[in-house]
This record gives C-alpha cells, sequence and structure tokens, in this order.
C-alpha cells in the first residue's frame, strides 16, 4: 500500500502497535455496529485485527498528524455492488472514526484522498460507497464526498448475530470525478 498524506492526516499500512488506538474506538457501541461488526472486547482482539488488515493489504489506518495517533480506517475493497458492472475496473471505500473525532471532516478528508487516489493511481472506473439506512453520518460522507446514490438492496450481517439490513450504494464514476475536478 501506498503512504497517501491529506491536510491533517496521514493514511498508512497498520501495525500491529496500532491496537491501543484501534481498541479505544472499536469498543464504542457507536462505531462498529454503523460498520457492520460487534465491539472489540479486548486490545488483544483489535491487534488480531489489526493482522487481517495488514494480511488483506486493503485497509489504511487514518493517522491525524498533529497527535501522531491512528483515529480510524480507511479501506478500498475488492467488491462489486452491481453485479451489472462487473466489467469495470471498481472497488469500494469503508471507513470507521473514532467518536471523539467526529464532526470535524476527518474522514471526508480521508475519503477524497482515497478517491484521488483511486482514479487518477489505480485508474478505476468507478469507486462504490455504501452504508446502512440507519447510518446518517456515513449518508453526509457520502454526500460530502461527491458520490451519487444508485441502489438498495437488503443484506444479513453475520458478525452481528445475522440481524437484517437495509444497505444504500452510492458510486462516484471516472467522468463524474474528472469532471468535478476540473
Amino acid at each position: 500500500m501506498e503512504t497517501l498524506f491529506s491536510e491533517r492526516l496521514i493514511l498508512r499500512q497498520w501495525k500491529e502497535s496500532d491496537s491501543k488506538d484501534l481498541y479505544e474506538y472499536a469498543k464504542s457501541e457507536l462505531v462498529g455496529p454503523n460498520a457492520g461488526w460487534a465491539p472489540h472486547n479486548s486490545e488483544d482482539e483489535s491487534k488480531e485485527v489489526i493482522k487481517l488488515f495488514i494480511e488483506e493489504n486493503d485497509t489504511y489506518a487514518v493517522v491525524l498528524k498533529e497527535e501522531n495517533k491512528v483515529i480510524g480506517g480507511v479501506g478500498l475493497h475488492d467488491r462489486q455492488p452491481d453485479k451489472g458492472l462487473v466489467d469495470l475496473k471498481q472497488k469500494e471505500i469503508g471507513y470507521v472514526l473514532n467518536p471523539d473525532y467526529w464532526g470535524r471532516g476527518m474522514i471526508p478528508e480521508a475519503v477524497n484522498r482515497v478517491i484521488q487516489y483511486g482514479f487518477e493511481k489505480l485508474d478505476l472506473d468507478i469507486i462504490w460507497c455504501g452504508h446502512f439506512d440507519f447510518n446518517y453520518n456515513s449518508k453526509r460522507v457520502c454526500e460530502k464526498c461527491g458520490f451519487q446514490y444508485r441502489f438498495k438492496k437488503k443484506n444479513i450481517l453475520k458478525r452481528l448475530g445475522n440481524k437484517e439490513v437495509t444497505s444504500l450504494y452510492y458510486s462516484l464514476t471516472k467522468e463524474e470525478y474528472f469532471n468535478s475536478h476540473v
């Protein structure tokens, strides 16, 4: 993974030593259930999740420069929400942020940097972003970052006891991105 920089953030590979920072927010009921996973029960659990992040190599640690602290994560995953568009080069962005940093525009800043990287360096055709219908903070991120609503579908969250949710999917095409950044 290439390290990415923005005004206030560094987006970099996770390190096992980030487990304290991850656990600080991953234990919150405000975080995991809104992203489809149960809150972490220990720092050791967070360390195991970091090992998966490192192995999968598709999720950045979001580091706040001024504090040199991991405050969230942003992933660029190999997913194709619309099976009718499988011929396109595409990824899906997912994100999470420590609630202590909500309302400061940190995730839109990180997402916009990943969008730039996706279209300008990876030459993607389309980037997806989704959220559960009850997650209004994620909806705002989609809107702020220029994603266009496309469709919704029901999903079963195995990591949350087979809870049924409605996911709303948004996308941004290469053309939409370059037309808005000219």
